[in-house]
Formats: structure tokens, C-alpha cells, sequence
């Protein structure tokens, strides 16, 4: 029998921006929602799945820091750096892949910078479709070495567009390279006139940490999924600020996740990835379902030696001790919390460095979400300071649906619920926004 692992989705918050967006493949730089769908080609559009594949398959380093035929498929940055003069800032940095039938390949693209002792924060986004971004090495065999991915989001309607420098990502192993600058209307648009980008060389220090023991996650009638992350890599490089580069180091967390699902939580969720001074990394997921309760809940423990945990629901507490309303948006987001993990006598108390780190890439997917750094503020064996870092990411908190998110104890029970999205397709691209249904993945 096959095994279920109903474990839930993490780090997925452009996930909706991806699988609900209508890409117009001859505008690159158009919003993606903005497009009406069109009519469906005379020609039939092949099926969604890629190609049939008998899951689980072992999880295989660097062949799998590479692209995927897989519907959905994402390269995730967030870090902590600093200048010789002490200024201190967070970055997130995230590359999506989204793969529908006949169609070309839809590419989303990411950028953000906290200045947490200026207290600003300043992204920017770009779109492009097409297989031209994915120029990742390939042995003989034709399968991926590692991961090269550059996106320019060049637009042929508007010629400020074209031949602006690519943001790219490249990596294989744990040895990778970012580098992204915005052009001169991009960081008007931004906030930095001067101009905002980063150009960082990351090492791990620690081996890949696999999720859920295995590094694959089924979400039964929803799909499923491979994820695992380098949870502590060195940073070094320059920062741009308002035109002016800055040397920086530091640390960053990589999380690489793939697969056949086009599903969200009913109601959102929370994703936290925090970094102790003492070397133990973690990571928590709750996924929240339409009404506020959390049928999805797992962590993962990465230790100083980088031994892996895998944490259950009831063996952790997160529990929400403020929040923040963005005058943007109207959006009411958590803005505090205290992790409890009893079984490691470990208390952890985030809060944001910046309050404003809110995304709004509506002109690109579509979707508004918070993610940001944090202060950490930890205690183990009844009092023994630890310090450190952590990003959170949060998503689903607009003003219709921003209630029942309090905080999670281990007393849940509910099945898992997940939302599904038919593909409806759209000419040169792929729109993913109709008939929505609600179902139940198979029990563990």
C-alpha cells in the first residue's frame, strides 16, 4: 500500500501568485492577472501532468538542485546580512516555475531588502515565460547538474525592458551565486531611485535537510511534493542600496520545493525558519484551513552537526503575541510570537525588525503576502539566553479572511484540507483560476 503523507504546503506563498495567474506569453512584463483569458487554441493543449511518474523517488544531490518536469517548482533565498560598519539587513530573493500541458513555461521572480537599522523595506518582481530562463548545465545523460536560471522579464511593449541585465540564480551542491539589479524604472517604481540589488556568493555548511524524513510530501487527492532545504549557508558579497554597494556577509537559508500540486491551504499560512547562535536551525509550517483551525502542522530540526528531527504537530506551540495592520493594504498580519518546543526545554520569541515587510506583487501574480526578518530572543533549560536569527512568511491575511489566526496549540485533530484549482487555458500561456473545489487528501 502506498504510504500518504498528508503533510501540507510550505513556503508556497507565490504559490498563488503561479497556479491562479494568466500569463500573457507575448508581454512579459504585463501583470499576470490583468489579462482577460482568452479563447482555448483549435489545437487540444496536452494533459497536465508532464509526465507519469511513480512517486516516491530518492531525493539525489546536485541532480535534484536542478529544474523538474514537475508542475510546480520553486528556489527560495531569505538571509541575514551585515555591513563592517554594523547596518544590518534581511533579504529575500525566490525564483517560480510553473509548468501547464502544451504551454511555454511561466517563470516568476522576487526580490526584497530590509533595511532593518534604517527600518525600510524595498522589493521589486518580474515575470517572464518561456524555456530561454532555464539554462542549467546537464551531464551526458541530459539530466540537471545544478541550476542555472536567469530572468530579464523583457517586454516588447515597452522598450526600457529590453536589454536590461537578468536576475539570475545559479547552484549546484551548496556552492551558489545570486545576482539581481533592478533597472532604473524598476527601483524608481521600488523606492530606491538610486538603485536596489545583491550580488551574493552562498556556501552550505551543513548537508541538504530533507522534509518529513524522506523529502517528499503526498497530499492525496491534491498531489505531491518534493522539499528539502540547506537550512545554514555563509554569505558573502554587495548589497545595493539607493545606488550605492555596499560590502556585506552573512547567512542564508535555501529551500528548493517541487512537484505535481496545484493546491493551498484553505486559509493561508505560516512559515517560520529560525537560526539559533548555539548552530540549531528549525523550521515550522502551519497551514490554516478556511476557518482558521490548523489541519496541516509539521516541523523540522536541523542540529549544530546537521542531524535532522522531523517535529511533529504536538511537538511544538506557536502562539501569536501581536499584530500589525498595513495601511497599504488593510491587511491584519501577526506580528509576534513565542515558539514552545517543551522536548528541547526551548521558548523562542520573534518579532519583525521592520513592522512594514509586506509584498504587494499584484502587479505580477497577483497576491499580497508578508515575509520578513525577525529578532530572536530564545531561552533553553529554564533561562539559559540563546540568540539568532529567523525569517516568517505569512500569507492569506487580507481583510476578508484575516481572522482565526491566534495561534496554534497541539490539540488539533482535524483532517487535512487542501484547495485545488482546474487549469483553464489561456492563449501563449496557461490561466489557473477556475472551478475551485475543496477536497480532502487520503488519510495517513
Amino acid at each position: 500500500m502506498t504510504r500518504r503523507k498528508t503533510v501540507g504546503l510550505t513556503r508556497a506563498v507565490v504559490l498563488i501568485a503561479v497556479l491562479t495567474a494568466t500569463v500573457a506569453g507575448c508581454a512579459g512584463g504585463d501583470p499576470i492577472l490583468a489579462n482577460p483569458p482568452a479563447p482555448h487554441p483549435s489545437a487540444p493543449a496536452s494533459s497536465l501532468a508532464p509526465v507519469a511518474v511513480a512517486d516516491p523517488l530518492p531525493v539525489v544531490l546536485p541532480r535534484d538542485d536542478g529544474p523538474h518536469d514537475r508542475l510546480t517548482e520553486w528556489w527560495y533565498y531569505t538571509g541575514h546580512l551585515r555591513s563592517a560598519d554594523g547596518h544590518r539587513y534581511g533579504f529575500e530573493y525566490v525564483i517560480f516555475r510553473a509548468e501547464r500541458g502544451a504551454f511555454p513555461t511561466s517563470w516568476v521572480s522576487h526580490l526584497a531588502i530590509t533595511d532593518e537599522s534604517g527600518d525600510r523595506f524595498l522589493d521589486g518582481q518580474r515575470l517572464e515565460v518561456g524555456p530561454q530562463v532555464d539554462r542549467s548545465p546537464r551531464g551526458p545523460d541530459g539530466q540537471p547538474t545544478g541550476f542555472e536560471l536567469a530572468i530579464s522579464g523583457a517586454n516588447p511593449s515597452d522598450m526600457t525592458t529590453l536589454g536590461r541585465p537578468a536576475w539570475t540564480m545559479t547552484g549546484s551542491g551548496g556552492t551558489d551565486r545570486l545576482a539581481a539589479a533592478l533597472a532604473p524604472a524598476e527601483a524608481a517604481a521600488a523606492g530606491a531611485p538610486g538603485g536596489l540589488g545583491l550580488a551574493l556568493d552562498l556556501t552550505a555548511t551543513k548537508p541538504p535537510a530533507l522534509h518529513d524524513h524522506d523529502g517528499w510530501i503526498d497530499f492525496g487527492a491534491a498531489g505531491s511534493s518534493y522539499y528539502y532545504s540547506r537550512t545554514a549557508m555563509t554569505a558573502t558579497g554587495t548589497l545595493t542600496v539607493d545606488g550605492a554597494p555596499v560590502a556585506v556577509d552573512g547567512a542564508a537559508w535555501f529551500d528548493h520545493q517541487w512537484g505535481d500540486f496545484i493546491s493551498i491551504g484553505g486559509g493561508g499560512w505560516d512559515w517560520f525558519a529560525v537560526n539559533l547562535a548555539d548552530g540549531t536551525d528549525i523550521a515550522l509550517s502551519l497551514v490554516r484551513d478556511a476557518d482558521g483551525s490548523y489541519p496541516l502542522v509539521y516541523g523540522t530540526e536541523v542540529a549544530p552537526d546537521g542531524s535532522v528531527r522531523h517535529l511533529d504537530r504536538d511537538a511544538f506551540t506557536v502562539t501569536v503575541t501581536d499584530h500589525w495592520r498595513s495601511p497599504t493594504t488593510g491587511a491584519l498580519y501577526p506580528a509576534g510570537w513565542t515558539v514552545t518546543i517543551p522536548g528541547d526545554d526551548l521558548v523562542i520569541e520573534l518579532r519583525p525588525t521592520v513592522a512594514g515587510q509586506e509584498l504587494d506583487t499584484r502587479s505580477t501574480t497577483g497576491v499580497v503576502y508578508w515575509e520578513g526578518s525577525q529578532h530572536v530572543h530564545a531561552t533553553r533549560g529554564g533561562g539559559v539566553a540563546v540568540g539568532g536569527e529567523a525569517y516568517v512568511e505569512l500569507t492569506g491575511y487580507g481583510a476578508a479572511d484575516a481572522g482565526g489566526a491566534e495561534g496554534f496549540g497541539s490539540t488539533s485533530g482535524a483532517r487535512p484540507a487542501a484547495v485545488t484549482s482546474d487549469a483553464a487555458v489561456a492563449s501563449s500561456a496557461v490561466s489557473f483560476a477556475s472551478n475551485v473545489t475543496m477536497r480532502l487528501p487520503a488519510a495517513r
